[in-house]
Parts: structure tokens; C-alpha cells; sequence
């Protein structure tokens, strides 16, 4: 009999995954847990095996489509099944009652068109009507509590009404429910005929619905899904919610440099790698630790500010796919030479996809930087939900004046993009010049408690 594959609960609250790959094909011979989907979620990309040997019957969701826990998204005919059983099993492949129902790609970038409500429109005030229970993905909620939209006014035009991004971005641009319940008193009041006048609706102008691109001789169109597609998801999200400013400093690591080359020495005794970036993530830790605002997120639901009290660093990676940031959990509690075993083949586990889900979420503070390539400066964008992120830029060779003579001092420059919503310029500022004070001088390094 054939098998009825469905998306498996991943976890973590995750109710549906995009296909990003399938690694077979219809007609294919499986053997079991052969490599067969490559599934993202919001938290990561998972590779997904075969249970069974046999045959691909047919996959039922296509590459760049959402589908739902429990979904089923590929029949499988095990060896020595026939023919007859698949064809019944293929079409008996809607999920179960109980399971999400499944939902076209979310994009930021495109939502339905709307009509312009003029800015002076006066609209008779209805009381909302709330939903008993409401289905969206986690992503979807965070949107509306990001704008300020209580989801459950919300009416979904998704399967069985499930609200998607876009049903979020239409209330927004229409004016928006606020993300509280009215009380039972303010109900009663705007239902009363006796009101004589109802607050004016303040709105913008919708979203414009992007003009199809038409291509010229040449041009090559590329499927935006996958990492790209979550990486501009999640960038556009951090631009719409945060408040950036960037402030930048030199930070002469002369010094540093000299006290790496000896220190690497007895690292390659041990078989390790020792670069610039442990002694930067140590330094910023301890920043962290003196300006634990720097290390906080916003809890826009409860209108609080959450100061974190563990030290996760995400250090930004560039892979094929894009820029993926696995995180360096607890680093406060490693020394120089374990951050320095941990961070490589962690980095490498991500360039090559191999990373976990763990590994790729719960940072509390990034550290960006593209090495040598690294240029004089740059205005890193914040990884949502932290409110700061860091750019470390390129070494050069400079004149400097110290104690009088021109000298020659090996000199870089440091970036901090914070959400000024939360940090403020001093705060920010304060942090970036501790770090900078710890790498000028980095026998100040052995000598914090960190």
C-alpha cells in the first residue's frame, strides 16, 4: 500500500514549512532515509529523509509552496507495492482535520490592492469583532504585534480561515485594529445611536502592488524563495520595527596583533585556528555585560523591554544561499581558545547547511563582518529581534601621531547599528568605546572577570 508522507511537526511551534528543494523526483527508486526534501521554516532549513523504500508515486507540494504540518506532500510506493494502491493513496491527500491548513508564500513586498481611504474620512466606529480561535504562524502574529494589530479582528482569506501575512498588511493599510480588546463599558458606548461623533481614521495610502518586472534581451529570472526570500523577509522586518542609527569609531589593534601572533602559536600546538574574532566576541561580551541594554530585545505585546542574561553571539556567515547567522551559545562562560574550536566549525556547519536548528537561532547580539573585504565602514542592518549589531571592518596600514612622532599603527574601524527605540546614542556610543578600549589594549582582556 502506498505511503502517505506528511510534513512532520519539526517542533518549536513551527506549523508549516516552505519547500525549498526536493532531491528526488517523480518515478524515482528510494532507498530508506535517502535525503529527500530540504524544508525552511522559520527557525531553519531542515533536510528531510525518505521513511521507506520505493517508489516516488508523486509529490503533491512543489518547490517554493508552503505546506502545513501534517500536509501530505509526497506519496511513496513501497517496494513490491502496485499500481492500484498508489493511485488510491494519491488521491486521498488532504491533511487532517486537526492539522494547519496550508498557505501560498507569504511576501513582504507585494500585498492586495486596497482602495485609498481618503485622510479625512470620518467612518462610524463598530465595535470588533473577535475571533474564538485564531490561525496564523508565529511569523504572522509577530507581524501584528509589531504593527499593532490585534489579530483575532482580523478575518482570514486563507483555507479555513487562516489569516496570512497580506490579510495583516490590508488591515494596517486600511487603518488597523488596535491590539487591545475594548472593555464591555467602551463597547456598549460605540454601539449607542445617542454618539454624536466618531474619531476620524487616521490612514496612509496602501502599499503600491509592484509593477510586473518586463524583461529585456538576456535577462534571467531567478526564483526569490528559499534563504533569500527569509533573509529579505526578515531584513525588511528589522528596517519596518527598529529605529536604526549607526555610530562608528577607529579602533587601533596594533597591539592585538601582536599579542594574536604569539597566542597563535601555542594554539596551533593545540590544532586550533586562532583569528582576530574570539578576542572581539570576548570584548563585546564584556560590553554586553556593562550595558546590558545593548543586550535586550522589545516585547512589543507586553510594552517591555527584556534585558537578556545570557550571552549568545550570532556571528554572521556567508554561505551560497546568502548570509546565515549560527549563534555562539553561552560565550561569556568559554576562554579565548574554546570560542576559537567552537566558532570555525560552527561557521563551517552553516556555509555548508549543516547547521541545526539550535545553532542558527537565539542570538542575542551579531557580530558582522566580511573580512578583508570589510571596507572603511558599513551600516549593518539588526538582526530582528535584537536591538544592535556590529560591523568589524577591514585592518590597514596608517600614519598616526602617538606621544608626538608619526608612526605606523595597524587600524580598523568599528560599526554599531542600534534600535534607538531602546538604546540610546550615550548608551551605544559608551558601548562601542569599551569594546574599543579592551582591543587597544588586550591584556585588559585576561584581566576581566568575563
Amino acid at each position: 500500500m502506498a505511503i502517505e508522507f506528511r510534513l512532520p511537526d519539526i517542533g518549536e511551534g513551527v506549523v508549516e514549512g516552505e519547500i525549498v528543494r526536493w532531491l528526488i523526483n517523480e518515478g524515482d527508486t528510494l532507498r530508506e532515509d535517502q535525503p529527500m526534501v530540504e524544508v525552511m521554516t522559520d527557525k531553519a532549513t531542515v533536510e528531510i529523509p525518505t521513511p521507506k523504500a520505493g517508489r516516488v508515486a508523486r509529490i503533491l507540494v512543489p518547490q517554493g509552496k508552503i505546506c502545513a504540518v501534517g500536509q501530505v506532500m509526497v506519496v511513496i510506493e513501497p517496494s513490491g507495492g502496485g499500481a492500484a494502491a498508489t493511485a488510491a493513496a494519491t488521491t486521498g491527500h488532504q491533511p487532517p482535520a486537526n492539522a494547519a491548513a496550508p498557505t501560498p508564500p507569504s511576501s513582504a513586498y507585494a500585498t492586495p490592492a486596497v482602495p485609498a481611504m481618503a485622510p479625512s474620512l470620518v467612518v462610524p466606529v463598530a465595535a470588533p469583532q473577535f475571533q474564538a480561535k485564531v490561525l496564523a504562524t508565529p511569523a504572522t502574529r509577530q507581524l501584528a504585534r509589531t504593527l499593532n494589530i490585534d489579530i483575532r479582528t482580523i478575518a482570514g482569506t486563507g483555507p479555513g480561515g487562516r489569516i496570512s501575512r497580506e490579510d495583516v498588511q490590508r488591515v494596517y493599510s486600511q487603518g488597523g485594529a488596535v491590539s487591545r480588546a475594548p472593555s464591555p463599558a467602551k463597547e456598549a458606548a460605540v454601539a449607542s445611536p445617542t454618539v454624536s461623533a466618531a474619531p476620524a481614521i487616521a490612514t496612509s495610502a496602501p502599499p503600491a502592488v509592484p509593477t510586473p518586472v518586463v524583461l529585456g534581451a538576456g535577462d534571467e529570472r531567478i526564483a526569490f524563495r528559499g534563504v533569500r526570500k527569509k533573509i529579505a523577509d526578515n531584513m525588511l522586518r528589522s528596517t519596518q520595527s527598529a529605529a536604526h542609527f549607526t555610530y562608528v569609531e577607529e579602533c587601533d589593534v596594533t597591539d592585538l596583533i601582536a599579542i594574536r601572533d604569539r597566542a597563535q602559536k601555542r594554539a596551533g600546538e593545540r590544532g586550533i585556528k586562532l583569528t582576530y574574532l574570539p578576542f572581539i566576541i570576548k570584548a563585546v561580551v564584556s560590553g554586553l555585560k556593562k550595558y546590558p541594554i545593548v543586550n535586550a530585545t522589545l516585547d512589543v505585546s507586553r510594552e517591555e523591554i527584556v534585558l537578556r542574561k545570557n550571552y549568545h553571539i550570532g556571528v554572521a556567515t556567508a554561505t551560497q544561499s546568502g548570509l546565515i547567522v549560527p549563534v555562539l551559545r553561552d560565550a561569556d562562560k568559554l576562554s579565548l581558545y574554546q570560542i576559537a574550536e567552537t566558532v570555525g566549525p560552527l561557521a563551517e556547519r552553516a556555509r555548508t547547511g549543516k547547521a541545526s536548528r539550535d545553532e542558527l537561532t537565539g542570538s542575542t547580539f551579531t557580530i558582522t563582518s566580511l573580512g578583508k573585504l570589510g571596507g572603511m565602514l558599513a551600516t549593518p542592518i539588526i538582526n530582528f529581534p535584537e536591538v544592535a549589531i556590529m560591523g568589524v571592518h577591514k585592518i590597514k596600514e596608517v600614519p598616526a601621531v602617538r606621544d608626538g612622532t608619526i608612526v605606523i599603527r595597524q587600524v580598523m574601524n568599528l560599526s554599531i547599528s542600534l534600535d534607538h527605540r531602546i538604546v540610546d546614542g550615550y548608551e551605544g556610543a559608551m558601548f562601542l568605546q569599551h569594546v574599543v578600549a579592551l582591543l587597544e589594549d588586550p591584556t585588559q582582556l585576561f584581566m576581566e572577570l568575563v
